[in-house]
């Protein structure tokens, strides 16, 4: 789902489905019911007072107007939803252009977003004027229903006049009551407009609020009892379509309190294996384990619980540095929050910003630099301290006195006596993995070697070709 949305599209969508769902509630209660008792007064009144011809003759009116109003109504359904949709389309253009400018600066393509955006407002221009224009022959033909049945009320009322059965004042009376009825006509016919249109964006609302994750607990699925750390992959195969093969058969072990390192060339499929750990996504086969319980079988909550997770993209809230960096752990003191932050060499950084810990790091976090930005990431996910860490390229942006002394404590934190960390961690760099206890070199999604960092070396096989590539550029 987060993969394929839009996010201005997604906004639309909810702002036009609450406003709906408000309209939906006071027309029912403040115009609907209403306007269907004094149409039935006064078709009552018609009937009792002035006979039943007129009755028929302003019942077949209301009947006609409101299968007019039904039908043509009806048809402009399909005129709403395509103007809904080219307003999704250019608010997600326009939502694109913000979240991008560097990129607009970059390229110096203002003028081309300018361009896109002017083309998708004209879009949904012509479809609001289409919009516009359905409204009008919609309220050309209700009155011009509403006037034919006046007259022939008024013509009947002159007949029964010249016959003597009736007098001026009866025809006063005839024409008061059919004018009583424009007023809950005319709400009709807007009123069942509103509803109509309201319905469609409250159906895009509830079509949104019934996509149901496709990555759930099973019911009664108990609880990850975490007792030592240890992870297998086991035969694990995905992709993100059928056709599609991401990894092939992955097969590893990292034991309690170990640290592994995933390499490999981009798209080998080193992040999915964290995506599958973390269930974001579900093997295709194969089964992940840890310490002996299938993940997709114990509870989710209790899963990520035991997880730390440093993304590769960090995207941060528009909120305090306090705030981003004690994100997963909400109570924690002033003390652990500087000490998370002193162990991922960010807090001098910190002190130096206008409010320190209390300062706004803008929308995505836009206000920091990269490395900064994956500090704060490294920091928050110290401060969970789940027993099981998850790296993903955790300093591809830090520069390297600070991605060394960043490493020497992370492997100070995973290997305390007392609370050893099992850690998987992904990197291009080579240098930043010679001391893990294991190294797992992927190529098109399969492992391809596995071992120590000198046994890989000595075996002359594809991490050593990568470390000596990595060397000669050093």
């Amino acid at each position: 789902f987060h993969l394929n949305r839009q996010t201005g599209a997604l906004v639309r969508v909810v702002e036009r489905g609450t406003r709906a769902v408000g309209t939906l509630l006071s027309t029912s209660v403040l115009h609907v019911l209403p306007t269907a008792f004094e149409v039935a007064v006064v078709s009552a009144l018609l009937a009792r007072s002035c006979g039943l011809a007129f009755s028929c003759t302003a019942v077949a009116t209301l009947v006609l107007y409101a299968s007019f109003t039904f039908v043509v109504t009806k048809w402009r359904t399909g005129i709403r939803k395509e103007q809904n949709r080219a307003d999704n389309a250019a608010s997600q253009h326009f939502a694109d252009a913000l979240l991008n400018y560097e990129s607009i600066k970059y390229f110096d393509a203002t003028q081309l977003e300018e361009q896109r955006y002017d083309k998708a407002l004209a879009t949904y221009e012509a479809a609001a004027l289409r919009t516009q224009a359905s409204l009008a022959w919609l309220n050309f033909g209700q009155s011009l229903i509403f006037s034919t049945g006046l007259s022939g009320c008024m013509l009947l009322a002159t007949h029964e006049v010249l016959a003597g059965r009736m007098s001026i004042g009866d025809v006063v009376m005839v024409h008061g009551l059919l004018f009583q009825l424009t007023l809950p006509l005319g709400i009709l016919g807007t009123v069942y407009n509103q509803v109509r249109q309201a319905s469609i964006d409250v159906h895009s609302l509830t079509r949104l609020l019934r996509e149901a994750p496709r990555i759930t607990s099973a019911p009664g699925a108990p609880p990850l009892q975490l007792t030592r750390g240890k992870i297998e992959f086991d035969d694990v195969c995905f992709g993100y379509t059928p056709s599609q093969r991401l990894l092939d058969r992955v097969s590893f072990t990292v034991e309690p309190g170990q640290t592994l390192a995933v390499v490999g060339g981009s798209g080998s499929g080193k992040s999915t294996l964290l995506r599958l750990l973390f269930r974001f996504y579900q093997p295709s086969s194969g089964a992940i384990r840890i310490d002996g319980q299938d993940v997709a079988l114990v509870d989710i909550e209790s899963l990520r619980a035991q997880l730390s997770v440093i993304p590769q993209d960090v995207v941060l809230f528009n909120e305090s540095v306090r705030f981003n960096l004690a994100y997963g752990r909400p109570a924690a003191s002033e003390e652990q929050l500087r000490l998370a932050a002193r162990q991922a060499r960010i807090h001098d950084s910190i002190m130096r910003m206008p409010d320190g810990y209390d300062t706004m790091v803008g929308e995505r976090g836009l206000k920091l630099s990269g490395g900064e930005k994956q500090r704060m990431a490294i920091a928050r996910a110290l401060l969970n301290d789940a027993p099981i860490l998850l790296c993903d390229e955790a300093t591809s942006a830090v520069d390297t006195v600070t991605e060394s002394e960043v490493f020497r404590e992370l492997r100070a934190i995973a290997h305390q006596s007392d609370r050893r960390k099992t850690c998987i961690m992904i990197a291009h760099r080579l240098s930043t993995v010679v001391d893990a206890d294991m190294i797992l070199v992927l190529r098109d999604g399969a492992v391809a070697e596995a071992g120590t960092h000198a046994s890989l070396v000595s075996r002359d096989g594809e991490y050593a070709k990568l470390w000596a590539m990595q060397q000669a550029l050093t």
